[in-house]
């Protein structure tokens, strides 16, 4: 999908993959400012806990850093939102350097808060999961979430083996 053209890293998008694009990255954002609670296990897996055996050392962490990283994991997925071609069309997104890994950061926020919501673990067989949901019933709303966690994985890889290239 992604490949290295002179300092660019370029790649076509049809039109469902903007929407789904636009939409994860919108609703990260969304995530990071309305919906910003720590008792969200997303919010968790997002903004670990530094000393879990510590509260107070947590907190005072979070104070003094929380508040820079959420600025920047918004604007990760801006700069998502940002080189997607506008409206309701397909297109090429051009990335520089600072963008494309702005992209994997955001890629990777999104499907970390995708895993929790779907409760994939680190030994979970994704092609396995996403069988037998699609076994249960291939029109449910976990075969998709399913599908677009595989596809933010997808992309991620190819952006990234187009930064080693």
């Amino acid at each position: 999908m992604f490949r290295r053209r002179g300092d660019s890293y370029v790649a076509s998008f049809a039109v469902d993959e903007v929407r789904v694009l636009r939409k994860v990255a919108s609703e990260v954002v969304g995530l990071l400012t309305d919906g910003f609670d720590h008792g969200d296990p997303v919010v968790g897996r997002l903004f670990p806990e530094v000393y879990p055996d510590d509260d107070a050392g947590t907190a005072e962490f979070r104070r003094y850093t929380e508040g820079d990283l959420k600025t920047a994991k918004i604007d990760q997925a801006g700069a998502i939102l940002a080189a997607l071609p506008d409206g309701d069309e397909g297109g090429e997104v051009r990335l520089d350097a600072e963008a494309a890994e702005a992209w994997l950061r955001a890629l990777n926020d999104a499907r970390l808060a995708m895993g929790v919501r779907l409760e994939i673990k680190d030994g979970t067989d994704l092609g396995e999961e996403l069988d037998d949901a699609v076994a249960a019933d291939p029109a449910s709303s976990r075969v998709f979430q399913l599908s677009v966690y595989a596809y933010l994985g997808y992309l991620q890889e190819s952006l990234l083996n187009a930064l080693i290239d």
